[in-house]
């Protein structure tokens, strides 16, 4: 499967349906977005990326996700993990699975629970390989009878982790119908929620074709245009803020967007108005991704003259020669207004939020509306000027990788695909980039 890795990272997989048709011939039609009624989202607390107030640092050890499922998770690490117990342990787990005789949902939990830490501490493509196909078997089972909230959740993070650390073109086909009908039919918001992001990890690592991409992430859309009322979730936050992280991290994948920016543009505007900061924060961050990829690399074959001097930037700061940006369509119907929006949130003071979350949307705003203004600039840019080199010091956000290594996270679409990775992996995430060829490449 190791020939799947870099087909499925690499950057400009596709472009949009809209795009593709005119110059092929016309595919079948996007679905159309439901209507939004424009109700707000309720309040919960927000839980993002803990960062360096001044550079954007973040530490290996964060953790995206702080819910009652990944607590369990945290609290089930028994297994020595500096031996090799945990092999053992391993291969006990996976044919307890795949097995399932006169096993109970508790015992099936434990299971789940013991097998999704040990992948995500440790790189197991070894000890999963061959035994892929049984284990998603197994995990659909937990998924359809939903015999537990705990076991389905569990069972839809493991085969995540299942498909983060060994890559299959076979398992998307297998596991999108089944986590669809989770999505939509379940009584469960937490599971719904967990099943938003299965789907998305596994049409981005699972073999997901070019149109089942694109098919997703209308599909999340239209979660989003409805407020959750699609998927029978009206205006419950945490599936609205899984169907908009989602769908940022299927874009990073799509080369040209141009002709379905608009329109989703329009939605993530309009959850702006959320009375929850996570989701105002999760579609601010989509529309600063949607002004980057708005602009691409002037190339020799491009003619300046066919566009306005005001279309074409380049950085102040790069080296001598390096190529100029062209601004090859606008996302946005009224950026103006857009601004002022933005400008609001970013400088927000309110009774009504926790100076924690206060201060998540006025940093996060304030790199958003920079972005919108200069779609060049990536997350935590700043133009005061190194001393040193004599250079601004840009995009500031970096993640520590252990004491030494630092990785630059400057542009969105890296933003998006750092924490997508880190939903999933949590404490895990520098193991598996130091040891896990499909997160090195997706994060070059």
């Amino acid at each position: 499967m190791h020939d799947l890795r870099r087909q499925a990272l690499e950057s400009g997989k596709t472009v949009s349906r809209k795009a593709r048709s005119k110059n092929a011939s016309p595919s079948s039609s996007r679905p159309s977005s439901a209507p939004s009624s424009r109700a707000a989202s309720r309040s919960r607390a927000v839980s993002r990326t803990g960062s360096d107030e001044e550079e954007g640092v973040e530490s290996d050890e964060t953790s995206f996700s702080t819910n009652s499922i990944d607590e369990i998770l945290l609290g089930t690490d028994t297994i020595d993990q500096a031996t090799e117990a945990w092999r053992a342990e391993l291969a006990d787990r996976i044919e307890e699975l795949i097995d399932r005789k006169r096993s109970s949902v508790q015992g099936r939990e434990k299971c789940l629970a013991t097998y999704v830490r040990i992948l995500t501490i440790q790189y197991t493509e070894e000890e999963i390989q061959g035994k892929e196909a049984e284990l998603v078997v197994a995990f659909l089972k937990s998924i359809k009878t939903e015999s537990s909230e705990k076991e389905t959740i569990l069972a839809m993070k493991a085969l995540g982790m299942t498909v983060i650390t060994s890559p299959s073109d076979l398992i998307y086909e297998a596991v999108s119908g089944p986590l669809k009908r989770v999505i939509s039919d379940s009584v469960s918001i937490p599971s719904k929620t967990a099943a938003i992001h299965a789907l998305g990890i596994c049409t981005f690592f699972g073999g997901a074709s070019d149109d089942d991409i694109l098919d997703n992430m209308a599909f999340f859309l239209e979660i989003v245009a409805s407020d959750g009322g699609f998927i029978e979730a009206q205006d419950e936050a945490e599936p609205v803020v899984a169907a908009l992280e989602e769908w940022g991290s299927l874009s990073t994948l799509i080369d040209d967007i141009s002709d379905d920016s608009e329109e989703a543009a329009e939605y993530f505007v309009e959850q702006l108005e959320s009375s929850d900061p996570a989701v105002q924060i999760a579609a601010g961050e989509n529309i600063a991704l949607l002004y980057e990829k708005s602009y691409r690399t002037l190339t020799e074959d491009d003619s300046v003259g066919d566009y306005s001097e005001f279309d074409i930037v380049s950085d102040p700061d790069s080296l001598p020669g390096a190529p100029k940006m062209v601004k090859v369509y606008d996302p946005c119907r009224r950026t103006d207004v857009l601004k002022d929006t933005l400008s609001n949130l970013a400088s927000l003071n309110t009774r009504r939020l926790s100076k924690k979350d206060q201060k998540s949307l006025r940093t996060s705003f304030t790199d958003i509306l920079d972005s919108v203004e200069n779609p060049t600039h990536g997350p935590r840019y700043q133009n005061a000027i190194n001393q040193e080199t004599g250079k601004r010091y840009g995009s500031r956000m970096t993640v520590r990788i252990h004491k030494e290594g630092i990785m630059r996270i400057d542009k969105w679409w890296k933003l998006h695909r750092l924490q997508e990775l880190k939903r999933v992996l949590q404490s895990g995430f520098v193991t598996h980039y130091e040891k896990n060829p499909v997160i090195f490449d997706s994060l070059p």
